[in-house]
């Protein structure tokens, strides 16, 4: 599906060669009716340049993806919030493959979030599935957010990131070291998504330099370097600025201030190059 919104606009300078570029993702979850869908989009076409050193995808209900690429800032890319791990179309009925997703105009998809991984009344996805659907896909040529994170009491039993590493290291025995060019880390604490609570800029730092050496060691020392690692949560204006000014944190995966002006606030306060 051909991208028809207006072009948008940038602003600022881009980033400089080794630098990786902040990525600030907007899950809108399961939110949203058409009509709200729409204001939405208004709100974010009429919100001013975006800086040229942030990139800004949107992970939009499957329903609200065709309303997206039709009439959303070109500026700002379009995510699916989920795949299957069928790698192509077929006999799987309500679930939605990454061809799919790549034919209809998709360039993004989130992968692994904790409320998936955790299940809402049904069994969820443990740490093999969402490393075999990154494989995925990456394999079909679409850009992956692929989330981890720990738990309430994992943080207060000091197992962060041991937690974080068994979550990855599926991952990493499947993927090319090429491939994870087109992987970007999101980690979630889980006690903070959708509660108010946040880590302190400190805090999530210490967990993204942990992360990062994780990568160094188990994948490569480049791709630690390049990849880009997400903070996701409860980030938001307010709080923006000083969780992107910390070295290791690239960006975020922004739930409940996706859905508001709010959004653009976030991705103002990534700092300049």
């Amino acid at each position: 599906m051909a991208r028809t919104g207006p072009s948008g606009s940038s602003v600022g300078e881009p980033v400089l060669e080794g630098q990786r570029k902040y990525l600030i993702g907007g899950n809108w979850k399961c939110n949203g009716t058409l009509e709200s869908a729409k204001k939405l989009i208004a709100v974010l076409n009429a919100a001013g340049p975006i800086p040229a050193h942030v990139e800004v995808v949107v992970a939009t209900p499957l329903i609200h993806i065709p309303l997206a690429l039709e009439t959303l800032r070109t500026d700002i890319e379009v995510s699916g919030q989920n795949a299957g791990l069928n790698v192509g179309m077929g006999a799987f009925t309500g679930e939605t493959c990454v061809s799919q997703l790549k034919d209809i105009g998709c360039s993004w998809v989130v992968l692994g979030h904790s409320e998936r991984r955790q299940g809402f009344g049904m069994a969820g996805e443990d740490n093999d599935l969402v490393a075999q659907k990154v494989k995925v896909a990456v394999e079909a040529g679409l850009k992956v957010m692929f989330c981890i994170g720990e738990k309430k009491e994992e943080r207060e039993a000091g197992v962060t990131l041991e937690v974080c590493a068994k979550q990855m290291a599926p991952a990493a025995a499947l993927l090319s070291e090429d491939q994870w060019a087109n992987v970007a880390i999101a980690y979630e604490p889980v006690w903070a998504i959708g509660t108010g609570l946040t880590a302190t800029p400190e805090m999530a730092q210490d967990t993204h330099a942990g992360i990062r050496a994780w990568v160094s060691d188990n994948v490569s020392p480049k791709v630690a370097s390049e990849i880009r690692i997400q903070y996701g949560g409860s980030m938001k204006g307010a709080n923006a600025k000083d969780l992107l000014a910390m070295p290791d944190i690239d960006g975020g995966l922004i739930g409940g201030a996706s859905l508001t002006a709010d959004f653009f606030n976030i991705i103002n306060g990534a700092p300049p190059v």
